[in-house]
């Protein structure tokens, strides 16, 4: 081979792997900027949000269309927020449940939009020792698997059941009301396909659930941010 040849070979090589790379550059540059401008949008609510408060948002996950049409609500996933080390940080059950920066947390949903709720009561009801509570209810759920099935087992677990059950346990407040599967409208196509994909032709119509919309729409509520 030439050594013109090689050089010609090495130099497509290298434009080949740049033009692969691109993608994948411009992906975390885009991520980037998201978290960027979500890390200004969380500055100016320093003083205003409490530990314990709940957040909601339009998640871009792959179930979030069936969980909005089934719901009839926009949101369709939701954490607990907490302060640690100066840090805002959402208590979420993704996989696995963790611990997830603000900043990340709302740069993953549509449009960067979020909404803050708080118990109506919150400033006699959430003091030191019953916030010291709420965490260690929390506590051995920190880790679990995601539940893709939405059953109401601690062994996996979905984000407005981590919400419901640390708050039910740590404080005994019920946030929303339990339904079963066959209370949501299950009627839209994309719904039935996400049901067939999890459960196949045997649906748990009666498993008891708790949905983002039924917590953000609770009595116990207020809502303190909008964005």
């Amino acid at each position: 081979m030439s050594a013109l040849l090689r050089l010609s070979l090495i130099g497509f090589l290298l434009l080949a792997s740049g033009l692969l790379a691109y993608p994948r550059l411009s992906g975390k540059l885009h991520r980037w900027q998201a978290v960027h401008q979500a890390t200004a949008a969380v500055k100016p609510l320093a003083t205003t949000l409490h530990d314990g408060d709940l957040i909601f948002h339009t998640s871009q996950s792959a179930q979030s269309q069936a969980i909005q049409l089934a719901t009839h609500s926009p949101y369709s996933h939701c954490g607990l927020l907490y302060k640690n080390g100066g840090e805002w940080q959402v208590f979420e059950a993704v996989q696995p449940v963790k611990l997830t920066p603000l900043a990340g947390w709302i740069a993953r949903g549509q449009g960067r939009h979020f909404v803050v709720k708080r118990l109506y009561d919150a400033a006699s009801a959430l003091t030191p020792a019953a916030l010291v509570r709420l965490r260690a209810a929390g506590q051995p759920m920190l880790g679990r698997s995601y539940d893709l099935a939405f059953e109401w087992s601690d062994d996996r677990i979905y984000c407005s059941e981590l919400i419901w059950k640390v708050y039910d346990r740590g404080l005994h407040r019920q946030l929303g009301r339990l339904q079963q599967l066959r209370d949501f409208d299950l009627s839209n196509p994309v719904v039935q396909a996400k049901l067939r994909e999890r459960y196949g032709a045997r649906l748990p119509l009666t498993e008891p659930v708790i949905s983002p919309a039924s917590i953000f729409n609770s009595p116990e509520l207020v809502t303190v941010v909008k964005r």
